[in-house]
Order: C-alpha cells, then structure tokens, then sequence
C-alpha cells in the first residue's frame, strides 16, 4: 500500500477538538504544550473551552488546527508508526501544509506555531474587514468558474482561491466581484454560490501584504529537509528542497489551493489510501470526490487511531 499523510486546513476547527487526545496520551499533551510555550499564551484553553468567537479568530484558528494534527499525528509516531517507511508523501491544504512539514520534521512544533500565528495574524489584517469576501461556488467545473472570475472582476481582484474537488471551486476578492461573480455563477448552472462567513479574502492578490510578512517570517524560519517529499498546494508536485518549500509557502499565501490536482498527482503517483490526520474530515470527503480508488482514512479521535494502527 501507499499512503499520503494529510492535514486539514482552516473550516475544519471546533470548540473541544484534540481535547479527548489530551486527556488520554501523554504525547498529544507534549504537542499543546509545546504549542502554548511557543505563543507564550494558553492557546490550549481556547481550543479546549473556546468560546467559538476566540477559536474562529484566524490568528487562532491556524495554530490551533495544526496543534490538534500534530498532537494526533505525535500519538500515531509514539505508539510505532514510522512516517518514513509507512507512508510515501505528505500534503495539506493551506495552513495544513505547515502541519505536513512540521510531521515531516522541516518545522518543529513551536516553529509551525509561531509562523502560523503570524500568518494568520498577517492575512486578517491584509484587508479591512468587509472589503474583502469569498464564495463558494458548487456545481461548476474549475474552467467554467475560472471564466467567471474574470468576467465578475471589472478591474478589481476575484480569482479562484481553492479548487477543492469537482464542482466546488471557493473564489476570493473584493466584496463587490466576488458578490458579482455568486450571481453570474448561478447564471452559468451553478447549483449553489454561496458567501462564507469569513473573515478575510484568502488565496488571491489582497493578500499580498500577508505574504511579505511571510517572505520574512520564513526567511528566518530553520528549515530541514522534510522526510518525505511535499506535494505542494500551488504546484500540485512534489518538492523536498528547504528553499523551493520556503518559496512555495510565501506564493501559497496569495495562490490557488490546487488541492483537486494534488490528489490527482497522488494518485497518478501510486498513492492508493490517504490518511487525514486531525480535526473534522474534510479532506476524506473530498478525496473520495475527486478519485475513489483511493481510500480515505479520517484519523482524529482515540478509536481512530487504534483502529487506523491495527490496520497497519
């Protein structure tokens, strides 16, 4: 078998997450409180008790996400599993490649923690609140909704920020584009265009402030070669290089999540099962979406760890 180890992204977070992990593996506990050391604050209690306000907050949100994962993938790692020869990638959508290089020893914990809250702090503060928007569009294939960027955009930014799976491409931009864009889209057969409740318009140009913080941030950042290669958001391949990942995660920041394609290399690649580590199971739904001879494996709770183990 070949497995891809995978982390979730930001939409993936809930009051409580990781807390079950917490209270039963010593391993998981190391991974929050390392995570709390490196912000110098208890992210652990907001992650653990909330409130739901403080968690969405996307400075938060980021770091949190990528405590749970890396706690849940820290219990897999102490109980035997050896990421270099049970598994041949890692991946993670947005924020969640920082967790893939993290489990992958490019970044230690504190590391990806610090640079994730200053990513998340940088992208919220990127765009006023309320110039900016994102929406989903289902039901559209990426050419089509790609069309419709273009043609909602009438000089200001509306671009495709994450193709997800088949017929479910998330635009970014400006408020007025993307709003223009929901209406055309429904116009052109999609089923649904929806606005997220976000708080910022991630993955498209606006976001240019955000990835110069992060030119700095990681051009300071200790970087190891990762133990397996990265396929990587905006190249959907695969890369190992330090400097390539450091200059891909900068790009990633205004770029396209090419997840869709990423699956699709994983897959053209030999990977035949994926193994979501952390929060919710998201990326299992769309994996199954987008090629089903690869098996999709949630992992994010102490049965599912047992059970994914006595798989192995």
């Amino acid at each position: 078998m070949t497995r891809a180890i995978v982390f979730p992204g930001q939409g993936s977070q809930a009051v409580g997450m990781g807390k079950a992990l917490y209270d039963a593996y010593p391993a998981a506990k190391a991974v929050f409180d390392e995570v709390d050391e490196a912000l110098g604050e208890k992210l652990s209690d907001v992650i653990f008790d909330g409130p739901a306000e403080a968690l969405t907050l996307t400075a938060n949100t980021q770091p949190a996400l990528m405590a749970v994962s890396l706690a849940a993938f820290a219990v897999l790692k102490d109980k035997g599993f050896d990421l270099s020869t049970q598994a041949a990638y890692v991946a993670g959508h947005s924020l969640g490649e920082y967790s893939a290089l993290a489990a992958a020893g490019t970044f230690s914990v504190g590391e990806a923690a610090k640079l994730l809250r200053i990513r998340g702090a940088a992208m919220q503060a990127a765009v006023p609140v309320g110039e900016g928007a994102m929406a989903a569009l289902l039901g559209l294939d990426w050419d089509t909704a790609s069309s419709v960027c273009a043609d909602a955009a009438e000089g200001d930014v509306c671009t495709p920020a994450n193709d997800n799976a088949d017929g479910q491409v998330v635009i970014s931009g400006s408020l007025a584009a993307v709003e223009r864009a929901a209406i055309l889209a429904k116009e052109r057969g999609a089923k649904r265009a929806m606005m997220l409740p976000v708080s910022a318009p991630f993955h498209c140009a606006l976001m240019q402030p955000a990835a110069d913080v992060m030119a700095e941030a990681l051009a300071s950042a200790t970087m190891k070669v990762p133990l397996l290669p990265l396929i990587a958001n905006v190249t959907a391949a695969s890369v190992t290089d330090p400097d390539e990942i450091r200059a891909l995660l900068v790009r990633q920041v205004t770029g396209t999540v090419r997840w869709r394609e990423g699956v699709l290399k994983m897959g053209e690649l030999g990977v035949d099962q994926l193994v979501e580590v952390g929060a919710g199971k998201v990326l299992s739904g769309l994996v199954r979406r987008i090629n089903p001879d690869i098996s999709a494996v949630p992992v994010n709770s102490p049965d599912d760890i047992e059970a994914f183990l006595d798989s192995l």
